[in-house]
């Protein structure tokens, strides 16, 4: 009799368990960012905030710009590391100025100035959004992010 008790505890038990759904909590990914429109206004305003970040040290949603190109070359950790261990902004701040097409491959230009020099960065429209094109847009910077992190710092005269 107390085999049978045992027995009938055990399948119920198991019944139990296999009528019980568990469902691993999974991180939800975040919801995808709706489209940017394909104008020269919506392209100056954008880049007028890219623009911004960088100058106020908020170097993620500028990262979370650039093309698929340009994130090859660094992650967005040690981009972000780089410039919290070795800040190499100007005082200045950039001035967008305006937006145009024409660049090379289809690029989009962004004129902008930063204490009275004048550049120029390549956007591209992919997939619905503008991203930015670092590898045209500022080579030199490519050669240092492929540094490691103790050759950049010597290279731009950090903690000297």
């Amino acid at each position: 009799m107390m085999r049978m008790l045992m027995a009938t505890a055990v399948a119920v038990a198991l019944l139990a368990a296999g009528c019980t759904t568990i469902v691993p909590h999974q991180a939800a990914s975040p919801p995808p960012l709706p489209p940017d429109p394909h104008t020269a206004s919506a392209l100056l305003k954008i880049a007028t905030t890219f623009n911004h970040d960088y100058d106020a040290g908020d170097y993620g949603p500028v990262y979370a710009r650039w093309d698929a190109r340009s994130q090859q070359v660094i992650s967005r950790a040690d981009y972000i590391q780089r410039h919290v261990d070795c800040p190499i902004g100007s005082q200045a701040l950039s001035r967008t100025e305006d937006v145009r097409p024409g660049g090379p491959h289809g690029s989009w230009l962004v004129h902008y100035e930063i204490g009275g020099q004048q550049l120029t960065d390549y956007w591209f429209y992919v997939r619905h959004r503008w991203v930015f094109d670092l590898v045209l847009s500022n080579p030199a910077a490519v050669k240092l992010y492929r540094m490691s992190p103790a050759r950049y710092a010597a290279a731009i005269g950090c903690g000297n």
